[in-house]
Formats: C-alpha cells, sequence, structure tokens
C-alpha cells in the first residue's frame, strides 16, 4: 500500500494520523520517541519510504522540529510527532516557525504532567501551551481530534491549514485518542492544498503578502533571493531590529492573518442548538456527551474542533438562550478562561468547570450530576 486508498479502514488513531499525513503530502518526518506518540514515530519510519519519503530519528525534540522546519523551506510538507515533555522542548523553535511564517505540522499526543508526569494517561495539559508556549506575540492553528476518524481528517486539514496560512499548525491529541482502535474512511474527494509560489524569481520582495495577508513561497535553486530569519524583518526578510514601525507592521501581520480569517479557519461541532445546559467539550471528554445529548434534547454539546484560535463567533452564537454551561477538561482549566470571558460577555454568568486529572475520562453520569439534572 502507498497512498492509501478509498474505503473504510480498522488503526490506532497515531496510524491513522500517519495516513492522514502522507494522503496530505507529507514526505518529512523528524522525531523522537516518546509515549504515548512513538506509534507515530514507527509508522512514518515504515510508510515513508514507501511513498518515497523520509523518516528520520534525530537526538531530540529541539533537532526534530528544527529538521521539519528546513525541510519544509526546501519545498517538502513535514511533520513531528510528540508527547508533553517534547513539546516543550519544541517552544523556541515554534516561534522561529511563526516568524519565519513555515508551515509545519505539530502532532502533540498529550499525556500528563507536568515534567515526566503520567507517560501512559490522558490529559489535557498542553492547551495553554501550544498557545501561548513560544515568547512574543504570534497566532498558531490547533486542532482537537475526538476519534480515529478525525486522527485522520484532521491531520489533511491541518496540512491545509499550515499551507494556507503559513503557519505551524498543531493536532491536539491525547493518549485515549491516540491508542484508541476504530474504524475511518477515506473518502474519494478529499481537497489537498498545494503550496502557492512565486511565479518569478524574486530579489528583495520575498515577504510581500496578498489580500490574506500571506505571501507566496519562493522556490530553492530558481533564481530567487530570500532572507531567512527569526529576526524582525521587511518584506525582504532582511533583519530591521531597531525599527518598531516595521516590527509593529510585521506583527501585526502575522496575527492578523490568522484572526482576520478565524470565520474560515475554526470548525465546531453542535449538537440540540437549543438546549438550556450546555455542555462544552472537546478531544476525548467530548465523546461522553454524545450518549447524553441523544437522551436529553435539553442537553446541548458544543465542540471546538478548532480550539485555537478559539472560535469566539461560533461560541456566542451558540450561548443564546442557555441557562448553563459546564466545561469539561483534563487539566485545571485551561481553555476555560476562554469560554467563561466569552459567556460573561454573552450574558451566560453560569459558567462552571468541571475537571478530572490523572488519565479518567469523564462519566456521564458525573456530567449530568453537575449539571444539577
Amino acid at each position: 500500500m502507498k497512498i492509501i486508498e478509498p474505503g473504510t479502514y480498522f488503526m490506532q488513531g497515531d496510524e491513522a494520523c500517519v495516513e492522514g499525513a502522507i494522503y496530505a503530502g507529507c514526505r518529512f518526518f523528524a522525531g523522537y520517541p516518546i509515549t504515548p506518540a512513538t506509534e507515530i514515530t514507527e509508522r512514518c519510519a515504515l510508510r515513508m519510504k514507501e511513498v518515497d519519503g523520509v523518516a528520520i530519528q534525530m537526538e531530540d525534540e529541539i533537532a526534530s522540529i528544527g529538521a521539519i522546519i528546513g525541510a519544509s523551506w526546501t519545498g517538502t510538507k513535514s511533520m513531528t510527532a510528540t508527547s508533553g515533555p517534547g513539546f516543550s522542548l519544541m517552544q523556541e523553535n515554534l516561534g522561529y516557525a511563526c516568524m519565519t511564517e513555515t508551515p509545519i505540522v505539530i502532532v502533540d499526543v498529550q499525556r500528563g504532567g507536568p515534567s515526566t508526569g503520567q507517560p501512559t494517561r490522558a490529559s489535557q495539559g498542553d492547551v495553554m501551551q501550544s498557545r501561548w508556549g513560544s515568547h512574543g506575540d504570534y497566532e498558531i492553528i490547533a486542532l482537537a481530534p475526538n476519534s480515529v476518524q478525525e486522527m485522520f481528517d484532521l491531520t489533511i486539514e491541518a496540512f491545509n491549514l499550515a499551507e494556507t496560512y503559513r503557519v505551524p499548525v498543531i493536532i491536539l491529541s491525547d493518549a485515549d485518542i491516540g491508542h484508541m482502535r476504530g474504524t475511518f474512511t477515506v473518502s474519494d474527494n478529499i481537497k489537498i492544498v498545494t503550496r502557492k509560489y512565486h511565479t518569478k524569481p524574486v530579489k528583495y520582495n520575498a515577504y510581500a503578502y496578498d489580500e490574506n495577508l500571506v505571501p507566496r513561497f519562493p522556490k530553492f535553486g530558481q533564481g530567487h533571493r530570500v532572507h531567512i530569519t527569526g529576526l524582525t524583518h521587511d518584506i525582504s526578510g532582511y533583519p530591521k531590529t531597531t525599527f518598531p514601525a516595521i516590527h509593529q507592521v510585521l506583527i501585526t501581520r502575522l496575527v492578523d492573518k490568522i484572526r482576520k480569517n478565524e470565520q474560515n479557519i475554526c470548525r465546531v461541532e453542535i449538537i440540540n442548538p437549543r438546549a438550556e445546559y450546555l455542555v462544552v467539550a472537546y478531544g476525548s471528554p467530548s465523546n461522553s456527551v454524545y450518549e447524553l445529548a441523544e437522551k436529553n434534547k435539553n442537553i446541548g454539546l458544543f465542540r471546538p474542533i478548532t480550539v485555537w484560535p478559539f472560535p469566539e463567533g461560533l461560541f456566542r452564537k451558540r450561548l443564546k438562550g442557555v441557562k448553563k454551561c459546564l466545561v469539561l477538561e483534563m487539566n485545571m482549566g485551561q481553555l476555560f478562561w476562554d469560554i467563561e470571558r466569552t459567556a460573561l460577555k454573552s450574558g451566560c454568568r453560569n459558567t462552571e468547570l468541571f475537571t478530572k486529572l490523572g488519565g479518567d475520562v469523564h462519566e456521564p453520569d458525573e456530567i449530568v450530576k453537575e449539571l444539577g439534572l
């Protein structure tokens, strides 16, 4: 089997992620083994050579993200995979990828932390780190799958978004989703976004951008003259570190190319859109709500598939008529602050956090009790 063909397959979530990456056109993987993401590295080692790609085990996670940044600049769609401790090591280079507008995909199969924590237990402890882990002002995109199907689908979407907006995209999986086994379907009409290149060699305007605030890419070896740096730079790419106005323009654009396209980027799942009791959940905990929402139409689900940028506009619309909003997280409340802030702005003052740590997911009976039903 080379590129997976249309049909239905039974795999582990981590394995489905690799198949999605290959389908999206990924041909370079660099990583370092870490539970519970090692299966991604192992399958890439097997599959990349079957599609004329390259998979390499680096000396650590710092080198891994550095390698995929370099590979991306040669024109190759590239990915790495890790878990919490390794993700922490990637943060400096994550900021570098944002500043250089390098499209890469990082799969973070979350586990209990901090430090080495619980290697084999699921967590959602990296949500804030995925958004704020590197220093300075920047925007990234983070997607939160809750099934094997979405491990395939959202990996493809991650590559599409990375190429569209020239930005790192993070897949915030977790140990339960990564190690879950189940079916997923590959359709015959999946959209793949290809990289937009400069049509003519560029000398001094490599970072000139379009109406979506996104520059086209130069092609190495075809006469382009490009300076790539993590320093503040103008549209030619050359450092301008002592010019406040240039820094203002650059950082504002890096932020606005995501914020101003929120409607095109953000995806959510809404069940029972008129329910008065609303459960907000993403990743593993969201799976506990489906049964409740089916039995009781007055219990609704709002699931942010796109965690960052937070889908504030879509959430505010859903809050109309809500008596109580219950937020499920496998952490001490990391997305909760954006949820509560938006709820208060929308007039919903009854917003509570139901947190579980240690790897246990929220049970349906527990959710009903917290809702007070």
